[in-house]
């Protein structure tokens, strides 16, 4: 039994939310700060062991834990190392807003984290806190700092480059990265079912930046097959990557290897599009683990072939936070 679909791809990475919970409040997310809409508890380190496991067997090799922020939860660490003690899970990661990294990273890499992504939407002090809601800004980049000390051999800074609001930065951002061995990753703007008129507003076309970056003799990078969706470029240049996640580019889907479990334990074969599959009631047992993977390739078979956000269809996602991005 393996995680392939009707399309014949393959699903090797799962990003696991651990909390919906977030403490910023970013204009594209959550711009009037987290609001609690549930009463369930959020996953066990039990129910996550016996879901990894289950996700392991199947074929799963890397995981990405996620939120909301998931340093919130105070068995993060802890989570980290039952993930990575797990058979068969090669690769641990994590995306974070970096609001308490500078404290934390050598205690994550301990624990058995790989990979790690920060968050930040600019290299202004003034335009960070404006798109967050947080004067944050140099803290979280002493958490970038702090990664390195802390032995991670690379840092993934994601940003979110939207028209007239931060795409002034993208300048900045590349000759941040001249000397720096970061992966520094341009996420386009995605519509959800809260953010119409925002987004018509600040949406900026990933394809715009990658011609500006073909012109500027960057060169595309091979994919590996674990990787996340971005399209990653070098430059003989530079120490530094460019990522570029497009999800309105043509074909953006058909390389999918990721599925998406909740922090309330639901399956969710796409970011967009559907309301997922409850998966909790076979996780409170490792005896209902042949059953928790049969429920999870029997709805494997309903994933489609798009996410078909380029028709306007944002599906049942009220915003990027409640199921982890």
């Amino acid at each position: 039994m393996k995680l392939v679909d009707k399309y014949y791809r393959k699903f090797e990475y799962l990003r696991l939310s651990i909390t919906d919970e977030c403490n910023f409040k970013c204009n594209y997310c959550l711009p009037d700060g987290y609001q609690r809409t549930h009463q369930k508890q959020f996953l066990s380190q039990q129910e996550i062991n016996n879901l990894i496991t289950a996700f392991a067997e199947l074929g799963t090799s890397k995981i990405r834990i996620t939120g909301g922020e998931p340093s919130l939860r105070k068995d993060f660490p802890d989570i980290i190392k039952q993930i990575s003690d797990t058979d068969g899970i090669e690769k641990v990661a994590t995306t974070t807003n970096g609001f308490s990294l500078a404290k934390n990273a050598k205690s994550w890499f301990e624990a058995g984290l790989d990979s790690i992504n920060v968050s930040i939407d600019s290299l202004d002090a003034n335009t960070f806190n404006l798109i967050t809601g947080k004067n944050l800004f140099h803290k979280v980049m002493q958490g970038v700092e702090a990664c390195s000390t802390a032995g991670f051999k690379q840092v993934k800074v994601n940003s979110v480059l939207m028209k007239g609001l931060n795409d002034h930065d993208l300048v900045t951002f590349l000759a941040w990265i001249k000397n720096q061995p970061i992966q520094l990753r341009f996420i386009e703007l995605m519509q959800t079912g809260d953010n119409n008129e925002f987004f018509n507003r600040y949406h900026l076309s990933g394809q715009s930046i990658k011609e500006t970056l073909l012109s500027q003799q960057w060169i595309p990078k091979l994919r590996q097959v674990n990787d996340g969706p971005a399209e990653v470029f070098t430059h003989p240049d530079y120490v530094g990557e460019i990522g570029l996640i497009m999800p309105y580019s043509k074909d953006f889907c058909d390389n999918c290897n990721r599925l998406r479990v909740s922090a309330v334990g639901r399956l969710h074969l796409c970011l967009f599009g559907e309301e997922g599959v409850d998966l909790r009631h076979l996780l409170q047992s490792s005896s209902d683990k042949e059953q928790l993977k049969s429920t999870i390739l029997d709805a494997l078979n309903d994933k489609k072939s798009s996410h078909f956000l380029e028709l306007g269809l944002t599906g049942g996602t009220p915003h990027l936070a409640s199921i982890g991005g």
